[in-house]
């Protein structure tokens, strides 16, 4: 277990910007988005988020109802839409179940709805716990590869993987759903800086960072 995650996240918040990590504030399009992203880059799925947008807008019943050849053909740019649209089918007919009531979902504890979300098709993960903080108002750790490969430099000498990972990390129990996001969204920005190789690793300010085994 890693002790000192509290001053992990002070490190980043006095040396990394406060921004908003999605560009929309509609929780579907983030639902979307959540599954569209997975083995591609945003600029991909920002063409068939658009296409989205002006067919049918994110309207949780039409996305429920949409005929699945449809949807296909809507977020073809964003590659593997076969497999991607049976998820985005499955997880809207799952919302439906719910009346599309995402406060009523909210209240749900973490981990009986985490354990929904992955017995859904297509969700694993990462897109869990994607939307369990950035839709749901939870508290948990995204241990993707940007973290995985930051906590490796930091000194976690086995690569870990995912599950590894996240067992390891024991966010401070006053952590707020905010402070999840900004966790997170630090991680990724930082390590797309200073990943790039041992040079750029070194110019970083957690470079001297020493994590705290307990």
């Amino acid at each position: 277990m890693i002790g000192n995650i509290d001053k992990l996240y002070e490190r980043l918040e006095a040396n990394m910007d406060n921004r908003v990590w999605w560009d929309t504030e509609n929780l579907w399009e983030i639902v979307v988005g959540a599954i569209l992203v997975q083995n591609t880059n945003w600029k991909n799925v920002d063409y068939s988020l658009d296409n989205i947008r002006e067919a049918i807008g994110f309207i949780p019943e039409k996305l429920a109802a949409i005929d699945i050849l449809e949807l296909q053909e809507l977020i073809r740019p964003s590659g593997f839409y076969k497999n991607k649209s049976r998820a985005l089918k499955e997880i809207f007919a799952w919302f439906e179940t719910y009346n599309f009531d995402i406060a009523a979902i909210q209240q749900k504890d973490l981990p009986s709805l985490r354990e929904e979300l992955l017995s859904i098709r297509g969700i694993g993960q990462e897109t869990a716990d994607v939307l369990l903080i950035f839709v749901f108002n939870k508290v948990s750790f995204i241990a993707d590869r940007y973290a995985q490969r930051i906590f490796n430099q930091l000194g976690l000498e086995e690569m870990l993987n995912y599950s590894k990972l996240q067992a390891m990390i024991k966010l401070p129990t006053d952590f707020t759903n905010q402070q999840a996001q900004n966790f997170h969204g630090w991680l990724v920005d930082y390590g797309q800086i200073h990943l790039k190789s041992e040079e750029a690793w070194e110019a970083g300010f957690l470079s001297d960072f020493e994590l705290e085994l307990v």
